[in-house]
């Protein structure tokens, strides 16, 4: 399982040595929350951040949109540099139209649910995204309290994806820490987003060797 620092969580007024972090600590992934204050309550930011933050790194942009009606802002995150884009299953009624249009741009496209969505809801769209994102708290806020019973979830869509030989990754999203980052590994996640966690870390090496080690317990 493979960590993916979250920037909600870093300070907005040094982004750029936010990214710089993770690309020194040699992390494959940086997750990128992008909220409209309509879906979830909170407002981040928008593509034009991810676009000048691309120029400084080639590190993989896990692009999450927590937005009403993706569809209509995904323009402009594909021409920012997004590597995947993720898009609720809860967001829009025209999910697979929304995931069509992110792979034709030759983009991963993922889908995410909220704890109250079951994995019955996108049972239709496996065979085609490239990633799974579970959310573990109810997305809007940082440092909140992973909810054990999503993991579940995780343990579903693993069966899924070994029964039906489907290749999605499994991220989760949400409350993963050091206290918690055994019960995301052992589920079967294969991404695990931590944003308070990480950034408020005062030695970020030392917290992502203590996370890979506790991961590699799992094994």
């Amino acid at each position: 399982m493979k960590l993916a620092p979250s920037i909600l969580s870093c300070n907005f007024s040094n982004v750029a040595k936010a990214v710089s972090q993770v690309d020194e600590l040699g992390l494959e992934y940086l997750h990128l929350d992008v909220m409209d204050g309509s879906f979830v309550p909170e407002i981040t930011f928008g593509a034009k951040l991810i676009k000048d933050i691309r120029r400084n790194t080639n590190i993989t942009f896990d692009v999450h949109l927590m937005v009403e009606r993706p569809e209509d802002k995904l323009d402009a995150f594909i021409e920012a540099g997004s590597d995947i884009i993720t898009v609720h299953q809860e967001s829009t009624i025209h999910l697979h139209r929304v995931l069509q249009k992110i792979k034709s741009a030759g983009i991963k496209c993922g889908v995410s649910i909220v704890p109250s969505t079951p994995v019955s809801m996108i049972l239709p769209i496996l065979d085609m995204v490239d990633l799974v994102l579970i959310m573990t708290v109810n997305p809007g806020y940082g440092g909140q309290k992973l909810i054990q019973s999503c993991l579940d979830k995780v343990v579903e869509l693993r069966d899924i994806r070994e029964k039906e030989d489907y290749t999605y990754l499994i991220s989760v999203d949400g409350g993963v820490n050091l206290s918690t980052v055994q019960d995301v590994a052992t589920a079967g996640a294969d991404l695990a987003v931590t944003g308070s966690a990480f950034f408020l870390s005062e030695d970020k090496a030392e917290f992502v060797n203590k996370m890979n080690d506790l991961i590699r317990k799992c094994q």
